[in-house]
């Protein structure tokens, strides 16, 4: 399922190191749980509607904040933490809160990413090399970690026909430094081709690309060519 929330003005700005703050802000609405820890089977966006401006980023008309999960209990127990607490960062809280359906797959699709996608690499001491769009090594980590997951989620039979690659003939690919915890992680902003059963390109849309989708990395927009869905209200709630 696919959560969007809109959320009010900010009242201050926000810092640009803000996006593993959401995280922390997600994991209060689901309370004690295992899904912090473990393989990240969801995934969030960035905050979308901001601009850059003295001290961070300035969301003057509030802004939306997509986020998506493969089961649905985590969904129940987010939008009851909501209600109790609808505060995120900055002044702003939930306003409301969307839900938004899920398309229908074929076995091919190109997605947009709203966050940037981490792929690593572990090298023979043990640390690991960050590879971008422009490395083709980078598709082999964002194939595996996609088959882990789809195991993970008890879909071990559709990992051996499942792959996931950057779209390289997109004009507009970059990279983008973002430090979490005093750790710099280096991520691509490219659109990334799913290939599969059309379960597996849906639960890629869901779970996100690449690693450290539990810290907001690699959150999958709408597929590129396709119209926009519907939204339908979910829950409506009063800031």
């Amino acid at each position: 399922m696919r959560l969007r929330l809109l959320l009010t003005p900010s009242c201050e700005p926000v810092p640009f190191t803000y996006p593993y703050r959401l995280a922390g802000v997600l994991h209060r609405w689901l309370g004690q749980n295992d899904w912090h820890d473990s393989l990240s089977l969801y995934s969030f966006g960035w905050l979308q509607g901001g601009r850059m401006g003295r001290g961070g980023l300035h969301f003057p008309k509030g802004a939306f904040w997509t986020l998506s999960f493969y089961e649905g209990e985590p969904v129940e127990r987010l939008v009851r933490g909501i209600f109790r607490d609808p505060t995120v960062i900055a002044g702003m809280a939930v306003a409301s809160v969307q839900t938004l359906p899920v398309p229908s797959f074929g076995q091919r699709a190109v997605f947009r990413v709203e966050s940037p996608v981490v792929a690593r690499r572990v090298r023979a001491d043990g640390g690991r090399d960050y590879l971008t769009w422009e490395d083709e090594a980078a598709d082999e980590v964002l194939t595996r970690v996609l088959r882990r997951k789809l195991v993970a989620a008890g879909l071990g039979q559709l990992a051996p026909q499942a792959t996931m690659r950057f779209d390289r003939r997109y004009h507009g690919a970059k990279t983008k430094l973002v430090r979490i915890k005093g750790i710099d992680h280096r991520g691509s902003l490219c659109p990334v081709i799913v290939e599969g059963p059309p379960e597996a390109v849906q639960f890629a849309w869901l779970v996100g690309a690449g690693e450290l989708t539990g810290c907001g990395f690699g959150a999958l927009g709408e597929p590129v060519c396709r119209e926009r869905p519907k939204r339908r209200a979910f829950q409506q709630m009063q800031a």
